[in-house]
């Protein structure tokens, strides 16, 4: 378990113990990405265009009322220009508040089975770090941004393959461009990295994106919350205790190193003929009907060596990342996600763990993001439990 993860846990943990207890009734869903498509260029002076293609279905508009506006998560407030790429987008307006995000207008409403297909693109900077893992290579890392009460069916994200020499996870390279295909829960997150020379573009060393430890950061933002719930006093035992795991922590964490293995996760996906929505014919590879938008797909389900039936043991043989006819069964597919993930070191000694720029970093690289729709719809978090604005005051770029 990462260290931030541990203290965000530790924190909830604190907060309900001393917090009176109160019933949360659960809601039903209000909306449903279909699709999530984002197309990645960089420039010659090294910012990003971005354009986010996106169609999102709304399921329920009685008591959560129409859809009219949505917020995205973008990387950072450091954008050079934004603009709506679809007629249907009356405005757009840029947030800082709690993160940084695109809040998109509509010319419309829409209620419940209605989709809304739009586009916009953003123009990014403060994306890279030089020589991080390499003298003389620069790295991009970008976490499209997530949707905390909101599924996606399909994300896709598209980067020019043009001069670029690393990248991760695996994925399948199409009309000169690396293509990432998967799913997301919930609150779920995909991130990718691509590596150019660093005379590849006009790289500035004085937009690269700062590597900070967290430990800090966490504890004083654990400090201020807890003095918020229980008063000062307890605050200085329950910080003693929490520096002690922090420092135990840090040392489990500092035995990982940059050695990897592949995880490999396959899905099981049976599509529709037929869309069930408008019976339009599903062509080879749509995953989405072309007149209504409704998602094709009719099961979906993660396969493990553990959980695969006896007889269909040759998924297994599905190692490359993309989507392959799963043979001999119709309308069937095997979807192959693969990611790098860290091991142990084996050999003995200290070593500092190497910290990526977190999402709460104005300038960092991936997008700090709930999604929230119009009309006061329920449904959005917020990642200031308490309106603080600690992360951002101390990590906002001026």
């Amino acid at each position: 378990m990462g260290r931030s993860r541990f203290f965000v846990i530790l924190c909830l943990t604190l907060v309900l113990i001393f917090l009176p207890v109160t019933t949360v009734k659960a809601s039903s869903d209000t909306d449903e990405i279909l699709d999530y498509t984002i197309t990645v260029d960089v420039n010659q002076d090294a910012t990003l265009t971005i354009i986010y293609d996106i169609s999102w279905l709304v399921l329920e508009s009685d008591s959560a009322g129409p859809l009219s506006w949505v917020k995205i998560g973008i990387p950072n407030n450091r954008y050079d220009s934004y603009g709506a790429l679809s007629d249907n987008i009356s405005s757009i307006s840029m947030s800082s508040s709690g993160g940084s995000f695109a809040e998109v207008y509509f010319d419309d409403e829409y209620y419940e089975g209605e989709t809304v297909h739009f586009q916009f693109y953003v123009v990014q900077d403060y994306m890279y770090q030089m020589n991080r893992d390499k003298e003389g290579y620069t790295v991009y890392s970008f976490t499209p941004g997530w949707f905390d009460d909101i599924r996606v069916d399909n994300l896709t994200i598209m980067w020019n393959n043009d001069k670029a020499s690393v990248w991760s996870p695996d994925c399948l390279v199409e009309n000169g461009y690396n293509v990432w295909n998967t799913s997301l829960s919930k609150g779920e997150k995909f991130k990718v990295e691509v590596t150019y020379p660093n005379d590849a573009f006009a790289f500035d060393v004085t937009k690269n994106v700062e590597e900070e430890d967290e430990e800090p950061l966490i504890v004083g933002i654990l400090a201020v919350i807890l003095c918020l719930v229980t008063g000062v006093v307890p605050i200085l035992v329950i910080g003693i205790i929490i520096a002690s795991v922090s420092k135990a922590m840090y040392s489990i964490a500092a035995s990982f190193g940059t050695e990897t293995t592949k995880k490999v996760t396959r899905t099981k996906i049976e599509y529709y003929p037929v869309c069930q929505g408008c019976g339009g014919t599903r062509l080879e590879g749509q995953k989405f009907c072309s007149y209504c938008g409704r998602s094709f797909v009719k099961s979906e389900e993660t396969v493990t060596e553990e959980n695969v039936a006896a007889n269909e043991k040759d998924i297994l043989k599905y190692n490359k990342a993309g989507e392959f006819a799963y043979t001999g069964h119709p309308n069937t597919f095997i979807r192959v996600n693969v990611v790098n993930v860290p091991r142990p070191r084996t050999t003995s000694g200290s070593h500092r763990s190497s910290h990526r720029s977190s999402c709460a970093h104005s300038s960092c690289a991936c997008a700090c993001a709930c999604a929230c729709a119009g009309g006061g719809r329920a449904g959005c978090s917020t990642k200031d439990f308490y309106n603080t604005n600690l992360r951002l005051s101390r990590l906002g770029r001026k």
